[in-house]
């Protein structure tokens, strides 16, 4: 069974993409049969971070022709145990995918045979993003220093978590709760998820345990990404315990990434940064993001990166 690590951000610039990739790479590297997976819909960029210049085959492929499995598609690139799902073919109309093939993609991938999947999801809260995000226990959360993303990434936790309540409820029951949260604590208490939860409890206890235990079962993580000098470096920190508060999800601070201007010298050059730049800060951050991943799927394997 694959271990499948959903990986978004609030908004485009926080390296989301190139995160993905190295992390790819690490672990492909460890020998983990990786594949990652571009569902950044409508803006797929990752082949161009993995070197495969002109994929023959994407997403496209397999939600347009009835016929085609999801392995099919599956893309060597130019690194060993690292495989790759593209969305450069897609037309801009999958970023609006149906409901019914949004739910066949998310079966598919829990099928596949790999080691580890990572999903690049596109930025923003979507519906999209917010369930392909839930289609696993893990996930990591990215954000840069700058208020606009922490504002964002803090936003997308929150859609994640009413979206996950939504999921329980049809249409109708749903505005049924909306309107008990309302009653119970006045008006605009609807729009926010502690009260939700609370009504929900109350009103449908047997849900409301379902629901606690989904939250207790996350395993999400956060890393700033592109930390300069002068940023504070406990930021972080600070985010995941504003989340436990207001949300009652536990995400673990899974380290800062410092910036380093030869990120962008690297991608502009298709290579590995790692490869490239391997004793700067930047690259042990990054290691260290990796072992951490390893360790969270259970693996005690010693872990050598040189």
């Amino acid at each position: 069974m694959a271990y499948i690590w959903p990986i978004g951000g609030g908004k485009g610039g926080s390296g989301k993409s190139f995160l993905t990739c190295t992390l790819g790479l690490l672990l492909a590297g460890l020998g983990k049969r990786t594949l990652i997976i571009d569902l950044d819909l409508g803006a797929a960029n990752l082949h161009t971070f993995l070197n495969v210049p002109y994929p023959t085959k994407s997403l496209s492929d397999f939600i347009r022709k009835k016929n085609t499995p999801l392995e099919s598609i599956v893309l060597e690139t130019p690194v060993p145990d690292l495989f790759l799902i593209s969305g450069a073919n897609d037309t801009l109309d999958v970023a609006n995918l149906p409901y019914e093939q949004k739910i066949k993609t998310m079966r598919a991938i829990a099928k596949l045979n790999f080691d580890c999947i990572l999903l690049d999801l596109g930025a923003g809260t979507s519906f999209n993003t917010l369930d392909f995000f839930l289609i696993s226990q893990n996930g990591i959360f990215i954000a840069t220093p700058e208020p606009t993303s922490v504002e964002n990434v803090y936003r997308l936790i929150r859609a994640i978590y009413f979206r996950r309540i939504r999921q329980y409820f049809t249409v109708a029951d749903f505005k049924v709760l909306e309107d008990a949260t309302v009653r119970y604590f006045g008006d605009g208490a609807y729009a926010k998820p502690e009260y939700i939860m609370q009504t929900v409890k109350k009103n449908y206890p047997e849900t409301g345990l379902k629901l606690e235990n989904d939250f207790a079962a996350y395993k999400f993580k956060l890393i700033i990404n592109q930390l300069h000098k002068q940023d504070d470096a406990g930021l972080g920190p600070q985010i995941c315990r504003l989340v436990d508060k207001h949300l009652g999800i536990k995400i673990v601070f899974s380290g800062n990434i410092a910036y380093d201007e030869h990120v962008h010298d690297a991608i502009c050059q298709r290579v590995s940064f790692i490869d490239r730049y391997p004793y700067t800060r930047t690259a042990g951050d990054l290691r260290e993001l990796g072992k951490q991943i390893i360790y969270s799927t259970g693996d005690q394997m010693m872990i050598n990166y040189s």
